[in-house]
């Protein structure tokens, strides 16, 4: 389980890692884009660990690196072609963020990092966990960055709440600015989350070193 469970938090690929930055600050604009990214990246990183470790012993040392790039370039094509045929408007919003998931170190740093020396079994879970990881910090850093940006939660396509009209509903009024929907604002609230990680992170082991 050790495998699963590092992923969610002691080796969190975005908070921990810091990989895959570029298209977690340009995407995660609404909860939508965050699970579709952090799904076809999960598919990726689930079926090229799977592969590579059943491959390990036949792929030359050599060679490894362009062998591992093939097999994900492949996946990769799969996840862009099913998401166009299917889900045209998700595609559209990710646009070319899908592609350079080819490139996207999580992937590559699994494969060479961890499968290629370890199990089938173990390699799937590593691959689960970092995606379940991946996306879940996503979805974390959309949710602040839309609720602050423009006040709503767009779940899924038609799906929007609106946060604003509640709060007006109750007399209330919010002030939502579009700075954290920009580049910029996602730096600012990136960097914060980075904070107060860091800040739990030194809690905890105060507190184990406390009982210790």
């Amino acid at each position: 389980m050790k495998d699963f469970t590092k992923g969610l938090w002691e080796e969190n690929p975005v908070f921990v890692g810091l990989l895959g930055l570029c298209s977690v600050l340009a995407i995660s604009v609404s909860i939508q884009n965050a699970i579709g990214m952090g799904v076809a990246l999960t598919f990726v990183l689930v079926f090229s660990n799977v592969i590579i470790s059943l491959l390990k012993k036949i792929i030359p040392y050599e060679i490894r690196i362009p062998m591992y790039i093939v097999i994900i370039a492949t996946l990769v094509t799969i996840v862009d072609m099913v998401m166009n045929a299917y889900l045209f408007e998700l595609h559209a919003s990710l646009g070319i963020f899908i592609p350079l998931i080819v490139v996207n170190c999580i992937i590559l740093g699994r494969a060479e990092g961890f499968a290629s020396k370890n199990s089938v079994s173990r390699s799937f879970l590593d691959g689960l966990g970092m995606g379940i990881g991946y996306t879940l910090s996503l979805i974390i850093l959309s949710l602040i960055r839309e609720i602050l940006g423009s006040g709503t939660i767009t779940i899924w396509e038609n799906i929007v709440i609106d946060i604003n009209k509640l709060f007006q509903d109750q007399g209330t009024l919010l002030l939502f600015t579009d700075l954290f929907l920009k580049p910029s604002g996602a730096f600012i609230i990136f960097g914060l989350l980075l904070g107060v990680i860091s800040t739990i992170k030194i809690n905890r082991k105060k507190k184990l070193g406390d009982k210790v």
